[in-house]
């Protein structure tokens, strides 16, 4: 009997393993970096443990340190969650020798299926079909560029070692191939210390979808219905549904078969997912097989009702699997999306800082899986994954309708995510019918509003007002005072903006220039904005800190920030001059001084963060008037790091 398990990772996967693991019986122990002292799988776990500093190498990727904390604590067995060296088989091994279990497959499975090239090798000798192409032993250039000859193009190249689509390119004609593959080398080389590649023929617009297996040590294997994975941006997955609505009770018969056969073929232990490219004649491929857990396991538990976590566990102290193939049933559809501190308007830039409210929405049918919560910090060091948001409906529509709900609803203040993104994608007519391929975001959703910048409007405007107005004047004051007017000034997408606002009780009339927006306002505090407009009584969320107010509505978020008593020098031009970090990180170069002339788009800071070089711009012409970050400084979001003056703003400022 294993009783204390030591959860080899972080976030909201380490968070789900603990409180399954608890629910069982189990001690649980997290090990934790520097960075993530706080965290909130620390919190969760009955004990834990610092490995090391921030940076992953030195801590989640440090296998001696975390068996150093198993031994420590006392743990008999170690889940590494997804991620990190979940797929590592010499870790694998080391638990082993360490005397602890680790709940996952044998570590030669790991190897076997850590390899394109073998595992390929490997399904083709068991019977699971596999996309055409070359996976020979010579992978030298000359060697690939006579094999795609044979192979025909569209073709695909991969690196063996990797994927999330690192190393892998598609080439339309041989005079683009030899470029694609020395970048793909590099590229394989550089994440994965292997720089061996496989080609594949390219199976065009094709679904990608998964089998969930698990296989026990007594000879067990199962198949847990599909999850369609189609929906990604740049190889990366960004919606998980289950049961695909693409596939057929004939086609998910012979997947599972197919999936099955695959993990019987290596040996297998526990949970593990075999994916599949189906092409539109439903024709399917083995792609590849992730040995361990998905991130997107939640839809798999929601139709079946299991918990996999449990299933691991079961596995790992050598018992039967749960249930034969007959005993599992699928229910109802799921649909999972990833919510991410991201931009999706400027280029999906990840986004660090302060997370000064985060409230999940609640309610029937809905599951969140997060390892955050306010108050917390976004760093650069790691995903900057905010937690998953599940919702299941007997329907497809019910779980659409639900999940669309879920994130609007889902209270997300201090960094910028990509929630409107998500909520767009499920209510797309194309997803709603079914048909999204894996070229369906590049395709048909490049040009959706949600990836474009958009103006704040004046709508939005008002009601940033009125929570404004409701601080000078007080909410007494609005129903017994004669009609005022006040000024307001807000900071918003990079430009100052004059607003005057006039009262006559509750009634607001917001004037923008030549525009004015009316609305009743029936309350305001505790983070709520309730008006009447047009007619229609609304809610608005908001939080303030500081100068900041950040606000949802209708699905969409906004920020501005209250200027209404600062020097009016940021008024001109087509910005502030106030340059600030977009997200903590570290600069890596200052490229300019105080007093050079610059033009609105020149790059003046050079900032390290998420992995990532990210130029910082100036927002207007002008001259620099102070520079307050030098090389080598870490800085943190919103950290003032140029500022830049005009003519007429510098005149403002010495008459004020």
């Amino acid at each position: 009997m294993l009783t204390k398990l030591l959860i080899a990772n972080r976030g909201e996967i380490a968070v789900r393993v603990i409180r399954t693991a608890k629910a069982l019986g189990y001690r649980t122990v997290a090990v934790y970096s520097e960075a993530d002292a706080n965290a909130l799988h620390v919190h969760e776990a009955d004990e834990a443990v610092c490995i090391g500093p921030a940076q992953v190498s030195a801590s989640y990727l440090n296998a001696d340190a975390i068996l150093d904390a198993a031994r420590t604590t006392g743990a008999d067995c170690v889940h590494p969650g997804y991620g990190f060296l979940s797929e590592n088989a010499a870790f694998a091994e080391a638990c082993q020798a360490a005397g602890l279990v680790f709940v996952g497959p044998p570590a030669g499975a790991i190897e076997l299926m850590g390899s394109k090239r073998r595992s390929k090798i490997a399904m083709q000798d068991a019977g699971v079909p596999v996309v055409p192409g070359y996976e020979g032993d010579n992978a030298s250039d000359d060697e690939l560029v006579a094999a795609a000859a044979d192979i025909g193009y569209p073709l695909m190249i991969k690196a063996s070692a990797g994927g999330g689509g690192r190393g892998m390119r598609l080439v339309h004609a041989e005079s683009e191939l030899l470029d694609n593959i020395k970048r793909a080398r590099s590229e394989a080389r550089q994440a994965f210390g292997d720089d061996e590649l496989i080609l594949e023929k390219a199976v065009i617009e094709p679904r990608h979808v998964e089998i969930q297996v698990f296989a026990d040590r007594h000879g067990n294997a199962v198949y847990l219905g599909e999850r369609d994975c189609s929906v990604q941006r740049r190889h990366q997955k960004v919606v998980e549904e289950a049961p695909s609505p693409f596939v057929t009770p004939e086609l998910r018969a012979a997947m599972g078969q197919a999936a099955v056969t695959a993990a019987l073929a290596c040996g297998y232990e526990g949970a593990g997912t075999v994916e599949f490219l189906v092409d539109r004649d439903r024709n399917f491929y083995f792609l590849e097989m992730n040995t361990r857990l998905q991130v997107e396991h939640p839809v798999t538990e929601l139709i079946t009702g299991q918990d996999l976590v449990a299933w691991q566990l079961a596995v790992a102290e050598g018992r039967p699997l749960p249930l034969d193939q007959d005993d599992i049933t699928l229910t109802g559809h799921a649909i999972e999306v990833r919510l991410y501190a991201e931009d999706p308007a400027h280029g999906f830039t990840p986004q660090t800082g302060p997370l000064l409210r985060f409230e999940p929405a609640e309610g029937d049918g809905l599951r969140v899986d997060t390892g955050v919560r306010s108050g917390d910090t976004i760093t650069p060091h790691y995903d900057p994954m905010l937690a998953k948001v599940i919702a299941w409906g007997q329907t497809r529509d019910d779980a659409r309708r639900r999940l669309i709900r879920a994130l609007e609803d889902t209270r997300v203040f201090g960094v910028t995510t990509n929630r409107y993104f998500l909520s767009r994608i499920i209510a797309d007519d194309t997803f709603g019918a079914g048909e999204a391929t894996t070229a369906f975001l590049q395709q048909a959703f490049s040009k959706d509003p949600s990836l474009q910048p958009q103006p704040t409007s004046l709508r939005q405007l008002a009601l940033a007002a009125s929570v404004l107005d409701h601080g000078q004047s007080g909410q007494a004051a609005w129903s017994n005072a004669p009609a005022t007017q006040s000024p307001i000034k807000l900071e918003v997408d990079g430009e100052i903006r004059a607003l005057r606002v006039s009262r006559a009780g509750n009634r607001l009339t917001i004037s923008v220039d030549d525009r004015h927006y009316e609305l009743t306002v029936e309350a305001v505090g505790g983070g709520q904005l309730c008006t009447i407009d047009n007619g229609v009584r609304q809610r608005c969320q908001y939080h303030r800190d500081g100068d900041s107010l950040y606000f949802q509505a209708s699905g969409q978020s906004w920020a501005v920030r209250d200027v209404t008593h600062q020097p009016t020098a940021g008024a001109l031009g087509s910005g502030s001059g106030r340059i600030q970090a977009s997200m903590d990180g570290a600069i890596i170069d200052v490229l300019v001084e105080p007093g050079q002339t610059v033009s609105q788009g020149d790059t003046l800071v050079i900032l390290e963060a998420m992995k990532m070089e990210h130029p910082v711009r100036a927002d207007r012409d002008g001259a620099v008037s102070q520079v307050l970050a030098a090389a080598g400084d870490q800085v943190k979001r919103n950290q003032l790091l140029v500022e830049i003056t005009t003519a007429e703003s510098a005149e403002q400022e010495a008459d004020a």
